[in-house]
């Protein structure tokens, strides 16, 4: 790295934003059952199936007031094939309560098949990171004491909002894991609502919104794969002199890194909806 305290400082912070979207990707990429060594996902197992009980009786209480309301009387109930449907219709219910821990880590899978495909489609994310070009290193050099002194301050304003942009963007992706435990921990309560077509919104919401989540890290990584085609135009080093340039290339350099997490924070928002 380059002596000069100019050129290092801007470095440390492009190393930070790259070893980020490196981290982004082992992340994206990352089971459930891997994050933080699985000791996460053993405490969602357990309150999954802690509340599966809760969803049994939520089951039983949706089914009866669906039953109850939709049958004037039980002369319906005497018909085979009205009985077989409210029979069939508690069987799959229960069954969606009782499996929903395999049926949410099915949808992750699907989900993690489609980041999967486009990160393998684009060459994946490895490289795809800054580097301070060696015109500007060897403008700084160059550069006087009195003459760097506003650089010093377009330098520590940089470097510092390229380091709070980068730990955004890492909480972002850190913080779909928590939605899917939560969703998955809380899953048989909201699926039981398929006990009764009146209160089958709610099921149908909570799967909804968890597909939103997993796809979200298809989002972020669609994201980051396109940033760098963004990233050559902030490469080509403008002209002029070394401040104005250093000025320059900073500013775009933040600008479109703006554009990025505001992109994922926006994106994952809307599919979590």
């Amino acid at each position: 790295m380059d002596d000069n305290w100019i050129v290092e400082n801007l470095e440390n912070a492009l190393a930070t934003w790259n070893e980020k979207l490196a981290e982004i990707w082992q992340l994206v990429s990352m089971t459930p059952q891997e994050f933080k060594g699985g000791g996460i996902w053993n405490i969602v197992v357990q309150i999954n199936g802690a509340l599966q009980a809760i969803g049994y009786g939520l089951l039983v209480l949706f089914f009866a007031m669906g039953l109850f309301k939709n049958t004037v009387n039980f002369q319906e109930l005497r018909r085979p094939e009205a009985a077989l449907r409210y029979f069939l219709h508690f069987v799959a219910a229960k069954a969606a309560v009782t499996y929903c821990m395999p049926l949410m880590l099915a949808v992750f899978d699907i989900c993690g098949g489609i980041v999967s495909t486009v990160a393998g489609q684009m060459g994946g994310m490895a490289g795809n990171v800054g580097t301070l070009p060696g015109e500007i290193s060897a403008a700084i050099g160059n550069v006087g004491f009195l003459a760097s002194l506003p650089l010093w301050l377009v330098t520590i304003l940089g470097s510092l909002f390229i380091t709070v942009l980068s730990f955004i963007l890492i909480m972002t992706v850190y913080s779909r894991f928590f939605k899917l435990y939560i969703y998955t921990a809380l899953a048989p309560v909201p699926i039981a609502a398929f006990g009764s077509g009146e209160t089958a919104a709610t099921g149908k919401a909570f799967l909804k919104g968890y597909v939103g989540v997993c796809l979200e890290g298809a989002v972020i990584v669609l994201s980051c794969l396109i940033f760098p085609h963004i990233w050559q135009r902030v490469a080509a080093v403008p002209s002029g002199s070394a401040v104005s340039m250093v000025w320059t290339y900073v500013a775009e350099m933040i600008f479109n890194m703006l554009v990025l997490v505001g992109l994922v924070k926006a994106r994952t928002a809307s599919c979590g909806k």
